[in-house]
């Protein structure tokens, strides 16, 4: 550590630790210097004649003491002002640096940003480790866990990214890098860590997921999110040797629609069907908008035969919907091809295929009906 800045010769994260410690070393060794030199003072004073001081002689021990003492007060002074630096920095930063002792499971430190994020006193934490790990939500409890203890094997982990809920109960994002710091007069083992929350990114990052997967106007899954689900559910039906099956939609004659009452009235025909989807399939069923007026749907672990089952539902219920237009009420229909997987198809655009050839059946037979293909 020689030759190496004070800053640099620690964790980041603990520097304002070092700094505060040597800060009050500082101080005490300022109070023990201004004793010694009272010390020298009061002897000189009580001497009857006060030697005087050859040029060219060192200073009195007084007066270089006077001198160490104006020198410790210069950097007592500094590391003031650097203290200042550090806490008004740490008050800005919206994340916790902390410090954990592995074997004693004490929390060592925690900086000012823990009382606003966690929302609790910091001394009750710095009391009971257990403060910090009930606050984790209990679904990520095992991973933050887990996590924390490959530190010991890695020296560093910054991939953990966890939960917790704050004292009002509102669920938080943090992603919480921790470095080991082997203390090495013994086998104390220091954990420090900077726990930042990530909650407004988090956010984000589901709206942008929402925005790229999701069908604006109907809320359901879009053209290109639902053929990459789909894939996913064909490549997993052939792997396990389970049925699935898909179904395509088309609103009869919604041209007419658009042509008569205009496109909103349109617009609002595509909300209710695709609302119709979503309450007749079931959970773990995709269902998504993959044109103008087509939609789609995917049935894992389910055979042609049941689907088709669940497509006579969803044609009941749409057949239920009713719209009106400048006082004039009007219903639609929807024709619909349902198949399902056979030991033929190796891709899914064979099933995609077939359901499409099934759907214009539908539409060629008189529309308003389901054609298994």
């Amino acid at each position: 550590m020689i030759g190496t800045p004070l800053g640099g010769a620690c964790c980041p994260e603990l520097r304002y630790l070092v700094y505060t410690h040597i800060w009050h070393i500082a101080r005490v060794a300022g109070r023990m210097l201004a004793a010694r030199f009272h010390a020298e003072i009061c002897s000189v004073h009580m001497a009857k004649n006060i030697p005087t001081t050859l040029p060219g002689t060192p200073p009195p021990e007084a007066a270089q003491t006077l001198l160490a003492l104006l020198h410790a007060q210069g950097e007592v002074a500094r590391l003031s002002e650097r203290e200042q630096l550090f806490s008004s920095l740490l008050d800005s930063v919206n994340a916790v640096l902390w410090a954990f002792d592995w074997e004693t499971r004490q929390v060592l430190y925690v900086s000012p940003a823990y009382e606003r994020i966690f929302g609790r006193p910091a001394s009750l934490v710095l009391a009971d480790y257990n403060e910090w790990r009930d606050s984790i939500y209990p679904d990520d409890l095992e991973f933050a866990e887990r996590s924390l203890a490959q530190v010991l094997l890695k020296g560093s982990v910054e991939d953990r990214e966890y939960r917790i809920l704050n004292a009002e109960g509102q669920l938080r994002w943090l992603s919480d890098k921790c470095y080991i710091n082997q203390q090495r007069n013994g086998d104390r083992v220091i954990i420090v860590g900077i726990a930042e929350d990530i909650t407004e990114k988090k956010q984000l990052e589901g709206e942008l997921q929402r925005l790229a997967t999701t069908d604006v106007l109907t809320q359901s899954s879009n053209r290109r999110h639902f053929f990459e689900c789909a894939q996913q559910a064909f490549d997993s039906a052939c792997e396990d040797g389970t049925p699935m099956a898909f179904l395509l939609l088309d609103i009869d004659d919604f041209k007419c629609i658009n042509d008569s009452y205009g496109h909103q009235e349109g617009d609002q025909v595509l909300q209710q069907i695709a609302d119709s989807g979503k309450a007749v399939l079931r959970r773990g069923d995709l269902f998504g908008r993959i044109g103008g007026e087509e939609f789609a749907a995917v049935f894992p672990g389910c055979n042609a035969q049941m689907a088709e089952q669940i497509a006579e539902r969803l044609q009941r219920q749409i057949q239920r919907l009713s719209f009106s237009h400048g006082g004039q009420t009007y219903g639609v229909t929807v024709s619909q091809g349902v198949t399902g997987l056979t030991d033929e198809d190796v891709t899914l655009d064979s099933l995609y295929a077939r359901a499409d050839a099934a759907m214009y059946q539908a539409k060629r037979q008189g529309k308003n009906q389901i054609v298994r293909g």
